[in-house]
């Protein structure tokens, strides 16, 4: 069932839990990611960032909204982390049911009027916007971009952006960052931080960041009011770890050979974030 991440998300903001979000990058990924939704009878994103878009091609689009159309869970296809209104656009004309603009490196003013602009032309063909306040860290070049230092969101700022964009959504930061933490450097989530632009924001929150974290925090989080997680990092290293364990065989060439062991072990990770998000049985509530 393909919908839009506004109504999607309204359900997990009303009944406490988190719907992930998982970044495919290949057509093997993405039915993995269906298939372990729909065994967990769990409500998903299907997250493709502009680099993603880049390789995947938008030829790939009506092909996953076939397949969420026809799945047994609550399906958004999502862009995530658009950085300019023209990507914004080609995912609007490509298909996608929900769409990020990701103006947080911008001064305030500037990302209040970028997220706006985004809001008018989503709103107006009936697709939700995800807007994002406050920076998220970077661990590396393999990750999707962030900052050296996160700028944490500011509670009283997120009322006023939340007020003068119309967002559907809020990404937050309150100290993840993309990637596979190195070696000696710990996430801290700042969840009293959390707790105090919860209180104060009434659309869903969202995380960035959320592999490689401490469940525990991670967890928590969801408790305290988060509704969207995105799990990039972690889904990848699952399966091409897989992967390169599966082709140390020399003599392996066909895809129905190397690929299923490689979304097996996907399959596994995502499982585990599934149930860790409260998300596992939720499709019951839409």
């Amino acid at each position: 069932m393909l919908m839009n991440g506004k109504d999607l998300l309204a359900v997990a903001n009303a009944n406490n839990f988190a719907v992930p979000a998982f970044n495919v990058s290949d057509h093997a990924m993405l039915n993995g990611i269906f298939e372990i939704s729909e065994e967990k009878q769990a409500p998903v994103i299907i997250a493709i960032h502009p680099d993603e878009l880049s390789h995947i091609g938008v030829d790939m689009l009506p092909s996953i909204i076939a397949r969420a159309h026809r799945s047994s869970v609550p399906v958004t296809v999502h862009l995530d982390h658009g950085a300019t209104y023209e990507q914004v656009l080609l995912a609007v004309k490509s298909g996608f049911t929900s769409v990020m603009i990701d103006g947080s490196i911008l001064p305030f003013d500037e990302n209040v009027a970028i997220t706006k602009r985004v809001v008018d032309a989503a709103h107006a063909v009936g697709l939700s916007v995800e807007g994002e306040l406050g920076t998220i860290g970077k661990t590396d070049n393999e990750a999707e971009d962030g900052t050296a230092t996160i700028i944490y969101t500011d509670p009283e700022d997120a009322v006023t952006f939340v007020a003068a964009t119309g967002v559907d959504s809020l990404a937050i930061a309150i100290g993840t960052c993309h990637g596979i933490y190195p070696p000696g450097m710990k996430a801290e989530l700042k969840l009293d931080l959390l707790r105090r632009i919860k209180s104060k924001v009434g659309v869903p929150l969202v995380l960035h960041g959320g592999s490689n974290n401490p469940d525990a925090e991670i967890g928590e989080s969801v408790t305290l009011g988060v509704n969207k997680i995105n799990i990039s990092s972690d889904i990848k290293v699952a399966y091409h770890d897989k992967m390169r364990e599966v082709l140390a065989d020399l003599g392996l060439r066909e895809p129905n050979t190397i690929q299923p062991p490689c979304i097996a072990a996907m399959k596994v990770t995502a499982a585990q974030k599934i149930d860790l998000f409260q998300a596992a049985g939720k499709a019951s509530l839409y």
